[in-house]
């Protein structure tokens, strides 16, 4: 495709995930300052599975996998405006993610420290799969935890789902990376293994701490319709098919949905999740703003 097909496509994926149609955000310009290399290193599998196009999916599945916990739910719905701004909270955790993978440690460190802060007041009540009402916090440690699990599952999940799996151990050495994250956002025991990462997951599903309700449907049938660009709803249509296809039954269950009921297009989902982001990546470009970024920081430093 020529630049001129693409320059429409790649100003409205820009205003969508940079909340700017032309130029690169200044944050992502910033993560080139610093001075170490960061937390993550270019060979890093980390960077791995969160270039490219996949984490667009995987951001998609993240987003269903947290709304499961009722807790989590509750925070979103009751503190944030996501039916007024819907692309606020998608453009707050790909600055979060980028800035923590690519940026250095001072930048990831501060990246964590403001989310927390602002999670300072997402407080209230909500009721359990029990129809126990509880109270909640976004900063309490069991709801920090499954935004964790639901954030690792996802992104690794999406990037095996779109681009097949990992050499033997490369998933393992994913989740024992990403543990970092998920330790400086203050998670105690985050899993270090992908057996654990199951492990932690499973546990969760105890019937009170993961739910299906009426909210729920609520939230995900905004996912699903998401308001956008109309040039941009076929792909997205396709990506959110994708996202659920990818999904294990039990959490597609507990959302309420199933495979077929949320195809689009004419291709597989897995198909016509590879063709869609293909065709973003092509106007978009690769490597993206950030990890470029990264990567002066890095001849700078004398790392590269």
């Amino acid at each position: 495709m020529s630049n001129g097909v693409l320059a429409p496509l790649r100003r409205r994926l820009s205003r969508t995930f940079a909340g700017q149609s032309e130029g690169v955000p200044e944050w992502e310009l910033a993560l080139e300052k610093g001075d170490d290399a960061g937390y993550f290193p270019p060979d890093s599998v980390t960077w791995r599975v969160h270039g490219g196009m996949t984490p667009i999916v995987g951001g998609i599945r993240a987003l269903l996998t947290q709304a499961l916990n009722p807790g989590v739910l509750a925070g979103v719905v009751d503190h944030s405006y996501y039916r007024e701004d819907p692309l606020a909270r998608l453009a707050r955790t790909i600055r979060w993610v980028f800035t923590v993978t690519y940026g250095d440690t001072a930048a990831a460190h501060r990246a964590c420290e403001h989310v927390r802060r602002r999670h300072d007041a997402v407080v209230g009540q909500y009721t359990d799969g029990l129809g126990e009402a509880r109270e909640y916090s976004a900063n309490d440690p069991e709801l920090l935890a499954w935004v964790h699990l639901a954030f690792t599952d996802a992104f690794l999940g999406a990037y095996e789902y779109v681009r097949g799996p990992l050499a033997p151990g490369l998933a393992d050495q994913y989740v024992r990376e990403w543990a970092t994250a998920g330790e400086l956002m203050g998670v105690a025991e985050p899993p270090r293994s992908l057996a654990e990462l199951r492990e932690q997951l499973t546990a969760y599903d105890d019937g009170a701490r993961l739910a299906h309700s009426p909210r729920l449907d609520e939230v995900v049938g905004f996912l699903r319709r998401l308001p956008l660009d109309p040039l941009l709803v076929p792909g997205y249509r396709t990506l959110f098919a994708a996202a659920i296809d990818s999904m294990s039954d039990r959490h597609i269950e507990l959302l309420g949905l199933n495979r077929q009921a949320v195809r689009h297009g004419l291709l597989p989902a897995r198909q016509g999740a590879q063709v869609t982001l293909a065709v973003v990546g092509l106007a978009l470009g690769s490597p993206g703003p950030s990890e470029e970024a990264a990567r002066r920081r890095l001849a700078r430093l004398g790392v590269l």
